[in-house]
């Protein structure tokens, strides 16, 4: 234990000097601070006791930092503590709290603040990790009651322990008659980042979203270590009376209203109050107050508000089998939710754009390096990224790739034979294509690339940016004879012929499909368009709910023309149904 790297005031260290006798025996200190705190076992041994003595007399001010980043470590001001304290005990009229728990407490600032607002409180709790906290906590807390006389004194506990590893179950049933209030500010990190830095802050090793296969390789079962606080939290104390109270990313707060449909945990009235973090906490995550009532039958919408005006901004959740950003929004909207009858595709995944990814100046290629590129232009096709589809329709682009194959896992070696010089280009560069560290290029021919098919190869595609907030769609059509390619950050369906794509790019940008997008895409979400979105829209209830007439003028086609195309909507459609049986 370092007590180097704990503050202390000078009213706690006249209180120590005043009890200097009482420092030399374990028992009779940890008394004396029960009866002035509460605190048990304020000391845990006789070691630490002496480390402590000897602390307090060489004490200098001097405080040493911590790594931020392994613990999560975005410490709660006090204001804020209060103002989330105060909005329970506002949204709680009548609930007279009994017990307080703070899983990660850090130095303790959500125990202060609920000591301060809530004197009959009977029970304490708080959990953390990090030792020189958790002695910071119990030092916060004794200056509090040295500071204020207080005729009722609850019982506290502030452990050092793994949040992971503590037994909840355990401490649930033994407050299961308090009326209890769960609060904090749990870790703002994702399993991977603390496991890149091999802390110790980590749950155990599962899936718990039990996602499987290739979502499970790429990514989807990392999580959020919040999220994962806030599931154990909900499981073990929803069925108390009382309430939950977190400061977490609006991405786990999403999530928890996702998965609650599954989860069924016994919460309503659920609260989803945005805060900004920057001004709080000098980062730029989107972070909120998440708030809901223990011991409800089960809801599965929340509602969203400005912490600090309480405007309401959108109530989202689970609304007829299906998860929305705006509830209100999507009822006007929603009879064009379904299943798409095109399949949207991610665009070309390389993971080495400073060979892959090439430029045309005075009739030679140059590529990422600068360097000038001597290869046969066949497998040479321009390429559009994310920032690229800002007009309605386009035929030019800044970069061009290098596509080796026409389907994932097609052999390269035909390379050497057809195209010498592309083949030299490319061995030349081969220790940048070793060091791709992406699980998907293992045990695949050399020069591979990911997110590629015959669909890469259509001449027509309607694309949409999945990097930006926007819900505007782009016409590409080719250049030179020859398709437009799109990078892995965007997403597009293909059409061999130039009407359908026509037809379709219009029915994306319509007023009715762009008010469904908006319902149900969250714009805080850091990748907001996705394909499991884009896959909601169903073609064949757009057009229906098109007239032909209204749009005749506007796509210079003829009544067979988009008739042809309504055919290939019930063509896709059946079939599909058919598939199913």
């Amino acid at each position: 234990m370092n007590f180097k790297e704990i503050n202390i005031s000078e009213i706690l260290l006249e209180y120590f000097n005043n009890n200097e006798s009482k420092l030399k025996n374990l028992d009779e200190i940890n008394q004396l601070l029960k009866n002035k705190c509460g605190i048990n076992q304020f000391f845990e041994s006789e070691v630490q006791l002496e480390k402590f003595n000897n602390f307090i007399l060489n004490y200098n001010d001097t405080v040493s930092d911590v790594n931020r980043r392994e613990y999560g470590d975005f410490q709660t001001n006090s204001k804020l503590t209060y103002k989330t304290i105060n909005y329970i005990k506002t949204k709680c009229s009548g609930k007279d709290f009994e017990f307080i728990l703070e899983p990660t407490c850090g130095k303790g600032s959500f125990i202060i603040a609920g000591l301060e607002a809530i004197p009959e409180i009977k029970k304490i709790v708080g959990i953390e990790i990090y030792l020189p906290y958790v002695f910071e906590t119990k030092f916060n807390i004794l200056e509090f009651f040295i500071k204020n006389n207080r005729n009722l004194i609850p019982e506290i506990d502030i452990i050092h322990a793994n949040v992971f590893e503590y037994n909840f179950e355990k401490l649930s049933n033994t407050t299961n008659q308090l009326v209890t209030m769960v609060i904090g500010n749990p870790p703002w990190v994702t399993n991977s980042e603390l496991g890149s830095i091999n802390s110790n802050n980590l749950p155990p090793k599962s899936n718990f979203k039990k996602h499987i296969g290739f979502d499970a390789i790429t990514g989807k079962s990392n999580f959020d270590i919040g999220e994962y606080v806030a599931n154990m939290m909900l499981k073990h104390f929803s069925n108390h009376s009382g309430v939950f109270g977190f400061l977490i990313k609006n991405s786990v707060a999403k999530n928890l209203i996702y998965e609650q449909k599954n989860n069924s945990y016994s919460i309503g009235n659920i609260h989803k109050l945005n805060i900004n973090a920057k001004k709080e906490f000098n980062t730029s995550v989107d972070a909120c107050f998440f708030v809901t009532t223990f011991n409800q039958e089960s809801e599965l919408i929340c509602k969203e508000f400005d912490f600090y005006s309480k405007k309401r901004i959108t109530t989202f959740g689970w609304f007829e089998d299906n998860f929305v950003y705006s509830i209100d929004n999507y009822k006007e909207a929603r009879d064009i939710e379904g299943k798409s009858q095109f399949t949207w595709r991610q665009g070309i995944k390389h993971d080495c754009s400073k060979i892959m990814e090439i430029e045309k100046s005075n009739n030679h290629f140059i590529n990422g390096f600068n360097q000038d590129v001597n290869i046969e232009t066949d497998l040479v096709y321009g390429i559009l990224k994310s920032s690229d589809l800002k007009n309605s329709k386009t035929n030019e682009y800044r970069k061009l790739t290098i596509v080796t194959q026409k389907k994932i896992g097609q052999e390269t070696g035909y390379i050497k034979q057809k195209f010498p010089k592309t083949y030299q280009y490319l061995e030349r560069n081969k220790e940048f294509f070793d060091k791709r560290k992406s699980s998907v290029y293992r045990g695949k021919p050399e020069f591979s690339i990911f997110g590629v098919g015959d669909y890469s190869f259509m001449p027509y595609k309607v694309a949409i940016s999945g990097m930006y907030k926007t819900t505007h769609f782009t016409l590409v059509f080719p250049s030179n004879g020859k398709p437009i390619m799109l990078d892995d950050t965007c997403y597009f369906i293909g059409f061999e012929r130039f009407n359908s794509a026509k037809i379709a790019h219009y029915l994306l940008n319509h007023t009715h499909t762009q008010k469904f997008l908006k319902s149900i895409i969250f714009p805080d979400s850091k990748r907001a368009i996705t394909k499991d979105i884009l896959m909601r829209i169903d073609f064949l209830k757009i057009y229906n709910f098109i007239n032909f007439n209204s749009v005749k003028k506007e796509l210079e086609i003829e009544l067979d023309e988009w008739e042809e195309f309504g055919k290939l909507l019930n063509y896709k459609t059946e079939n599909e149904q058919i598939k199913l049986f």
